[in-house]
């Protein structure tokens, strides 16, 4: 549709009509052929139309970018910052145009989750409000989850995870509260 954002293909397979044998049949298609599977080579071989095959070449291969079907849960760490270029290394006439202030201007806004002894997920983000990375969050974690964050204003308000705070102008560390395995990421 024009104006909309393109839409990614749902990674979860439970409200899938097709069976679990052609869903595993395809799966080893996919990651078995060394130069990739067209829809119409897996459409041959499962017996499904080729925009059905189609479709499940598009959810596996976005299961596998994504390293799982499945959201992180368990214990989760939430952060963001900002990358970009630093002023030292900057010619002195662009440091005066370019660093006008600290903080995030002129910088790309990351935001990364990382479930603990899993994956770490990353994403370039528009900004770092509350909207942004909340839905982000909601995205990839299971609610119910132990979600660690930083004391940022915009991790405010996730009631359906077990969030824990840990306010670095205090403390690092306090117990299991921290966002150390995201931070050394």
């Amino acid at each position: 549709m024009p104006g909309s954002s393109p839409r990614r293909p749902e990674p979860s397979l439970e409200d899938s009509p097709l069976g679990l044998d052609k869903w595993l049949a395809a799966m080893w298609q996919v990651v078995n052929c060394k130069n990739g599977v067209s829809s119409y080579e897996v459409h041959r071989a499962i017996g499904v139309t080729q925009k059905t095959a189609w479709f499940m070449d598009h959810r596996i291969r976005f299961a596998l970018s994504q390293g799982t079907i499945n959201k992180l849960s368990g214990q989760v760490e939430a952060d963001e910052t900002y990358i970009g270029g630093k002023a030292r290394n900057m010619h002195p006439h662009q440091r005066a145009k370019k660093i006008t202030g600290t903080g995030g201007r002129d910088k790309t806004a990351v935001m990364g989750i990382l479930g603990r002894g899993r994956k770490v997920r990353t994403k370039v983000v528009e900004n770092t409000k509350k909207k942004t990375l909340q839905s982000e969050i909601r995205e990839h974690v299971l609610a119910g989850s132990a979600l660690f964050t930083d004391a940022l204003k915009s991790y405010e308000g996730l009631s359906e995870f077990q969030h824990e705070v840990i306010d670095h102008a205090v403390e690092y560390v306090r117990g299991e509260v921290h966002t150390n395995g995201l931070e050394n990421f």
